[in-house]
C-alpha cells in the first residue's frame, strides 16, 4: 500500500515525461520555410491565353528574384515608365509527400495586384505592394506516387494605376515586380494558424513591463484540417539571448475539427533585461503544437521578444524605460542604384546599419511597409521605428479604396506585431497636399469630411488591432488646413512634415512652426516626421545658399534643424529626410528622376550632412574631413601662388588641429559638431590631416585633394594642357569625377584674364526659391546642373591666353520653351513653370569669324536640350581668344564653355 501514491504519480507524469522526451529529442521541425527566388521565367506585357493556354511564341526572360522591370525605364529622358500587366511563371517539383501536408506560397511582396495561379487554378489575389500575402495551394497540387513531379506556378502582377488602391500619387517610383523574396512553405495538417494575413500566426503582447518584472501573453489560433477534433499540448519556450532556456509553459488544447482554435498563455520574468537601443537585448520565444497520445512536434514558430516600455508625453517628449530619450534617425525608402526596389536583404540589413553607425536611434519606414530584413535589423540593432500604410498625397472617394486602406492597415500591423522595435502605426501622410474640387467649394467640403472619416476608422481598426502601441498621421506645413479639417484631432501623435529654408525662404520659421503648435495643442505629442535639403555630391559652394544643391547648404540646413529640434522638449523626436538619394520618375532637378534629400546617396555614399550626425550623435570619438566627394579641386591662384577654399572637419571633439602638406595651420574650436578651415591650396596634390582628441582617444583623418591651380593672369603662362571649364550664370563648383574635370563659377572679364562681358544670370520667371538658374530636366546630358544656368544677353567671352592651338567648346540649353511643366506638387508651394516660347537667333563669332551663324529656337536650340559644339582655334599674336555673341531675334544664350590647350 505505501508504494501506490507513488505508482499513481507515475501514471500521472507519465504522459508529460514522454512528450518532454519526445520533443527534446526530436531533431526537425514539421513546418519547412524554403525560399523559391531561382529559375523564374518573366514576361514584360500581357499574354493572351493565360493561364489556361500558353501561346508558343511568346518570349520568357530568365530572371531570379527579387525582380523589377523598371530599372531602366524610369532614368531615362522619356517621360514615364512601364505601368501595366507583367507575367512570372515557375516550375516546382514536389515530391508526393505533399498529399498530406499543408502547401503554402509565401510572397514577401510583389507590386501591385497579384494573381496568382497553379497548374491553370487561380489560388488567391492580393491587392497592394507593400505587405506579405500567402495563398494554400494544396488544392492545386500534383504530386506522383514516388518521383518528383512538376507543377507550374504564374503570377499576373499590374501596377497600373487604380483608383482603388494606395498609393495613388507621391514622390516615389511604383516598380513593378516580385521584388521581395517567394516562399513555399510546408506545414502539417494542425499548424499554427498561416491564414492569418500572413503573419506568424503568434501574437506576442508584453501587457506589464517594469524594471522588476515583465508579463508575456501569447495568443493565437490552431489550425486543424483533420475532420476530428484533435487533443494537443500548446508548449511555449523563452530562452535568453544566449540561448538558455529560463521559462516554459504548456497547455492542453482541444482543436476542433476542420477549424480554427483559440489559445493563450502568459508567462512572466522577474528582473527583466529590457531592450533600448544602447542594450537592444532580445529574448526568443519557440511555440510549439504536440499532439498529447503521440508526443509528435506537429509545427513551430519563432518570434523575437524585446521587453520595454514606452511613452510619448506632450510637453516632455519621449520616454523609454522610464528615462527621457529624444527620437533622431531619418526616414527611408527601398530602392538602390539601377537595381529599381528589388533588393537583396543584404542591402536592407545595411541601411539599418547605416542608421545604426550615424548614431540614431529611430527610423521611418516610409512610405509603406518595407521588407521583413529591416524591423528584423532594428530588433537587432536597437532602432525604434514606425511603419506606415501608403495612403499620401490624396485619396478616392469610394468603398474599394477605403476598404484596401483598412486591408493593408490589418495587414501590416499582424504581419509586423511582435518587433519590439516598433512604437508607432502610422497612415495618411500629406493627405491634403493635393486637394480635390475647387478650394473652399462644397464638393471640397464633402471631400475633406470623407478624409477625416476615414481617418477616425483607421484609427480606430489600429487600436481594435493594437491597443498598446501609438498612432500617427504625418502632415505637410499647412498648418491651418489640418486643423481646420480635423486631422490633428485623430491620431495620439500628430506628424509634421517642414521645409522651411527648403521649399519656403525663412529656416527660422521652423522653429516658429513648432512653438505655434505646441502653444495651440499643448496635449497633442508630435514628431518632425520629414526635413531635408537636396544635394548633389558634385556640387559645391563657398558661398551655400538656398536651393543650390550643394553639399554644404545641405550641411548648414541640418546644423539648425538638429541644433532647433535638440533644444525643444516638447518635439518628441524627427527623422531626416531621407536616409538615402531615392527614385522619384517625375522630378527634374539636376539629378533628374532622383530626390537628392539623402544624407547618403542611391549607392549608400554619404555626404557631409550623414557625418554631421555621426559628430552629434555618436558616443564613441569620432572625426571626419568631409567633402569626400571633392577631391578633385580646381580654384585661382592668388599672390602666393595658392587658392584658399573651405575644408570641413566633422568630430565629437572640442577642438581640431588641422595639418596641410606637413605644415599645422590652427588648431581651432567645434561648433556643434563642426569646424570649417581655410586652407591654401598648391597646385598638384595637396595632403591634409584632421586631429582631435575625444575622451583621451586621438582621432586622425587624412585625405589627399589633388588641385588644379588656374593662373590668375594667363601672360606668358600657358594652361599646360589642362582644360577650363566655366559654367555661365553659376555660382558653385561642379565635379565631374568620370571625366575628372572640374567646372567653375563664372566671373566678369578683367585684362590678362578670362570672363565674360555683358548680360546677367538667368533666373526662372515666378520663380522665387532659386536665385539663379533652373530646376527643368535638361535632356541629352548627364550634367544637367551645369546646363540649368545661363549668362543671358552676353556680349562676349574672352580668354587672354598665350599664343597657342586650342580645343574650344560651346555648351547651350534653351531653358524658356514651348512646354508648360507642371507644378510638382511634393516640392510644397512650387508654382508651375510657365514660360512663353523665346524667339532667339544669334551668330556666334570667335576671333572675328562667325562660326555658327543664326543659332536659333528654330534648329539647335531645342527647349530643355543640351547642344554642345567643338572648335579647334589658334591664338596669335598674343590676341589670346574672344567669343562673340552677335543678336538677331531676341538675346545671345551662353551655358557653359571650355577651353583646352592643344600645343
Amino acid at each position: 500500500m505505501k508504494f501506490k501514491p507513488a505508482l499513481m504519480m507515475i501514471k500521472f507524469f507519465l504522459p508529460l515525461l514522454y512528450v518532454c522526451f519526445f520533443v527534446a529529442s526530436a531533431h526537425s521541425q514539421t513546418r519547412i520555410r524554403q525560399s523559391i527566388n531561382s529559375n523564374w521565367s518573366f514576361h514584360k506585357g500581357d499574354i493572351k491565353g493565360l493561364p489556361a493556354k500558353q501561346p508558343a511564341d511568346v518570349r520568357w526572360q530568365s530572371v531570379s528574384i527579387p525582380h523589377s522591370w523598371n530599372t531602366e525605364d524610369v532614368t531615362d529622358d522619356e517621360p514615364g515608365y512601364y505601368r501595366g500587366i507583367s507575367w512570372y511563371k515557375k516550375t516546382l517539383y514536389l515530391p508526393a509527400s505533399v498529399k498530406n501536408k499543408q502547401t503554402y506560397l509565401y510572397f514577401e511582396g510583389a507590386n501591385q495586384v497579384a494573381e496568382v495561379y497553379v497548374n491553370g487554378q487561380l489560388a488567391g489575389k492580393h491587392v497592394g505592394g507593400y505587405t506579405a500575402f500567402s495563398f494554400l495551394i494544396q488544392p492545386y497540387l500534383k504530386a506522383g506516387n514516388d518521383s518528383l513531379t512538376a507543377n507550374e506556378v504564374l503570377v499576373k502582377l499590374d501596377n497600373s494605376y487604380n483608383e482603388s488602391i494606395p498609393p495613388l500619387d507621391a514622390d516615389f517610383t511604383f516598380f513593378g515586380g516580385i521584388y521581395r523574396d517567394v516562399y513555399l512553405i510546408t506545414a502539417d495538417n494542425i499548424h499554427f494558424d498561416m491564414d492569418n494575413y500572413a503573419s506568424s500566426g503568434i501574437q506576442i503582447k508584453t501587457p506589464l513591463v517594469n524594471a522588476n518584472t515583465a508579463t508575456i501573453s501569447i495568443s493565437g489560433k490552431i489550425t486543424n484540417r483533420f475532420t476530428s477534433n484533435r487533443n494537443l499540448m500548446i508548449m511555449t519556450e523563452i530562452s535568453d539571448a544566449e540561448g538558455k532556456l529560463i521559462k516554459k509553459v504548456q497547455s492542453p488544447v482541444k482543436a476542433n475539427a476542420s477549424g480554427n482554435t483559440a489559445f493563450m498563455q502568459q508567462q512572466q520574468i522577474t528582473m527583466p533585461h529590457l531592450w533600448s537601443p544602447n542594450d537592444p537585448y532580445l529574448y526568443r520565444i519557440v511555440s510549439k503544437i504536440i499532439d498529447r497520445s503521440t508526443g509528435a512536434l506537429l509545427d513551430e514558430v519563432s518570434n523575437p521578444l524585446g521587453l520595454r516600455w514606452y511613452s510619448f508625453d506632450a510637453a516632455k517628449g519621449f520616454y523609454l524605460n522610464g528615462k527621457p530619450l529624444k527620437l533622431i534617425g531619418a526616414s527611408r525608402h527601398q530602392d538602390f542604384k539601377d537595381m529599381a526596389n528589388a533588393l537583396p536583404d543584404a542591402i536592407h540589413q545595411r541601411d539599418m546599419e547605416l542608421l545604426k553607425n550615424m548614431g540614431a536611434n529611430f527610423v521611418r519606414i516610409a512610405h509603406y511597409p518595407q521588407d521583413p530584413a529591416i524591423l528584423e535589423a532594428c530588433d537587432r540593432l536597437g532602432l525604434l521605428a514606425s511603419v506606415e500604410i501608403p495612403i499620401v498625397n490624396y485619396i478616392t472617394e469610394s468603398d474599394s479604396f477605403y476598404n484596401n486602406c483598412k486591408q493593408m492597415q490589418i495587414e501590416m500591423v499582424r504581419q509586423n506585431f511582435n518587433h519590439p522595435s516598433i512604437i508607432i502605426w502610422a497612415y495618411m501622410n500629406e493627405v491634403l497636399l493635393r486637394p480635390k474640387y475647387e478650394k473652399n467649394s462644397d464638393e471640397q467640403n464633402r471631400y475633406f469630411a470623407s478624409i477625416t472619416a476615414l481617418a477616425k476608422q483607421i484609427e480606430a481598426l489600429t487600436h481594435q488591432e493594437d491597443s498598446g502601441r501609438y498612432t500617427m498621421i504625418p502632415c505637410h506645413g499647412d498648418y491651418n488646413l489640418y486643423n481646420r479639417v480635423g486631422l490633428t484631432a485623430v491620431p495620439q501623435i500628430v506628424g509634421w512634415n517642414l521645409y522651411p529654408g527648403w521649399y519656403s525662404p525663412r529656416i527660422e520659421d521652423f522653429a516658429g512652426f513648432l512653438d505655434k503648435y505646441h502653444q495651440e495643442f499643448p496635449q497633442k505629442p508630435m514628431i518632425v516626421t520629414e526635413f531635408g535639403a537636396d544635394a548633389d555630391t558634385r556640387i559645391h559652394s563657398t558661398q551655400p545658399e538656398r536651393f543650390d544643391k550643394s553639399i554644404e547648404y545641405q550641411t548648414y540646413y541640418h546644423q539648425y534643424y538638429l541644433k532647433t529640434i535638440l533644444q525643444k522638449p516638447f518635439v518628441a523626436g524627427a527623422a531626416i529626410w531621407n536616409l538615402v538619394d531615392f527614385n522619384s520618375e517625375q522630378r527634374k532637378d539636376a539629378t533628374p528622376h532622383i530626390n537628392t534629400k539623402g544624407i547618403t546617396t542611391s549607392e549608400r555614399i554619404p555626404k557631409d550632412a550623414y557625418f554631421f550626425y555621426q559628430a552629434n550623435l555618436l558616443k564613441k570619438p569620432f572625426l571626419k574631413i568631409g567633402a569626400t566627394g571633392w577631391k578633385l579641386r580646381t580654384g585661382i591662384a592668388d599672390l602666393n601662388n595658392t587658392c584658399t577654399q573651405q575644408v570641413y572637419i566633422f568630430t565629437n571633439g572640442v577642438q581640431v588641429q588641422l595639418w596641410h602638406n606637413g605644415k599645422m595651420l590652427q588648431n581651432q574650436a567645434t561648433n556643434s559638431g563642426v569646424a570649417v578651415f581655410q586652407v591654401p591650396f598648391t597646385n598638384g596634390n595637396n595632403t591634409i590631416k584632421a586631429a582631435s582628441t575625444v575622451n583621451g582617444v586621438v582621432c586622425e583623418d587624412i585625405a589627399q585633394i589633388n588641385f588644379k591651380l588656374i593662373p590668375a593672369l594667363f601672360k606668358n603662362k600657358p594652361l599646360q594642357y589642362t582644360d577650363l571649364n566655366i559654367s555661365l550664370g553659376d555660382r558653385r563648383f561642379f565635379v565631374d569625377e568620370k571625366l575628372a574635370q572640374v567646372w567653375m563659377p563664372e566671373q566678369p572679364y578683367h585684362k590678362g584674364s578670362w570672363g565674360y562681358i555683358g548680360g546677367k544670370v538667368f533666373t526662372m520667371p515666378a520663380q522665387s526659391r532659386q536665385s539663379f538658374g533652373s530646376d527643368k530636366d535638361i535632356y541629352g546630358t548627364d550634367m544637367d546642373a551645369i546646363y540649368q544656368t545661363q549668362r543671358t544677353g552676353i556680349q562676349a567671352f574672352k580668354f587672354d591666353v598665350p599664343d597657342g592651338e586650342y580645343e574650344l567648346t560651346l555648351g547651350f540649353a534653351e531653358l524658356e520653351g514651348k512646354a508648360t511643366s507642371p507644378a510638382l506638387v511634393y516640392n510644397l508651394g512650387n508654382a508651375a513653370q510657365t514660360a512663353e516660347a523665346k524667339q532667339r537667333a544669334f551668330d556666334v563669332l570667335i576671333n572675328g569669324t562667325t562660326v555658327i551663324p543664326s543659332l536659333s529656337t528654330q534648329n539647335y536650340l531645342v527647349p530643355q536640350t543640351a547642344y554642345t559644339t567643338t572648335f579647334r582655334v589658334s591664338a596669335k599674336n598674343s590676341a589670346g581668344i574672344t567669343v562673340n555673341f552677335k543678336p538677331l531675334k531676341g538675346e545671345a544664350i551662353l551655358n557653359a564653355i571650355q577651353l583646352k590647350q592643344v600645343f
